[in-house]
């Protein structure tokens, strides 16, 4: 089914709307913009030069939002203002409204870009828990959409997205993103160790300097954590081989060939192997998984929609089959 509309007035509303794209996000208490800026850029001053305002109108505006909502948003205490955890509440609904407003018009006139396609990088310890489970839901809600999977470690991902050859990619948070990019965390996992059924030590380090070692690749963001969290600690581990599939590594392991250092995966596969799980302890390193792609994407909207499945996928926690 589709509609045809031939009618003049029907084009020039059209038309308006979307050269009202822009100007519409003047509407917006600009206080609620100025507030994300300073959360995401770290300091008044820096948030002025993105919104571009002074550091004296971004702290004015910081301090009307306080007395309106009669909260406090800042710790003043350190030399630059630091966010309270009630200013960091504030800030994810203040986001959330934002986002709601500047795509209102965007959700109702570009709907017809979920009939499209989509190119979704994603990170190998991602395609057989997260990805399925999150692109099965995906599907449910939004049967048109196209989804183009296309796995790579996090720096290539980064690449493909910058020469717009995919539109986002779940990756591990790099130390630097590109400039002009946005990430949004979809969850954080702690390194872990997998051990072998056949052995029986809980202890971390005796495993690592009795068994040899399966080495997560270290061209991965999760391999340069490994790697440097044995080198902190003073570990000579006995490399056995090194693989960039968790999956792979797994099998490994279960063949009694080694043990080896993954990330906890936050949405378990469908039949996980009878290895072992073992915590590196309180200080164990974690990776931050999250949604990278080009602020300037033209297909946020749709971005937004895998990014709050990929949320609910997490929320689930477990790939069991078919979405129900």
């Amino acid at each position: 089914m589709y509609l045809c509309f031939n009618y003049p007035s029907v084009a020039l509303f059209f038309g308006d709307c979307r050269r009202h794209r822009e100007r519409r996000k003047r509407h917006v208490d600009p206080a609620l913009r100025t507030l994300l800026a300073v959360r995401d850029h770290g300091s008044f001053s820096a948030a002025g030069d993105a919104v571009l305002i002074t550091h004296a109108a971004v702290s004015q505006q910081m301090k009307a939002l306080e007395l309106n909502w009669n909260i406090t948003l800042f710790d003043r205490r350190p030399r630059s203002p630091q966010l309270t955890p009630l200013g960091h509440a504030f800030a994810a609904k203040a986001e959330a409204v934002v986002r709601a407003y500047d795509h209102m018009l965007a959700d109702i006139i570009d709907g017809a870009d979920f009939d499209s396609d989509i190119g979704l990088g994603a990170v190998p310890t991602t395609l057989t828990g997260l990805v399925p489970l999150a692109v099965s839901h995906l599907k449910q809600n939004y049967s048109q959409l196209h989804v183009v999977i296309q796995p790579g470690l996090s720096t290539a991902l980064l690449q493909q997205i910058e020469r717009r050859q995919i539109d986002a990619a779940i990756i591990t948070r790099p130390a630097i993103l590109p400039r002009g990019f946005e990430f949004r965390d979809i969850a954080t996992e702690p390194l872990e160790i997998l051990a072998p059924p056949q052995t029986t030590s809980d202890d971390p380090i005796f495993l690592l300097t009795h068994y040899p070692f399966i080495r997560f690749d270290r061209n991965a963001i999760v391999g340069q954590m490994v790697e440097a969290w044995l080198q902190q600690h003073n570990i000579a581990v006995q490399d056995n081989m090194e693989l960039e599939d968790l999956e792979a590594i797994s099998s490994m392991v279960m063949a009694n060939l080694g043990v080896s250092i993954v990330p906890q995966r936050c949405v378990r596969n469908m039949n996980p192997l009878p290895i072992r799980h073992i915590s590196l302890g309180d200080q164990s390193p974690t990776r931050k998984l999250g949604l990278a792609y080009r602020g300037d994407s033209a297909k946020r909207h749709v971005i937004d929609a895998v990014y709050e499945t990929l949320l609910g996928a997490v929320a689930n926690g477990r790939f069991s089959g078919a979405a129900s």
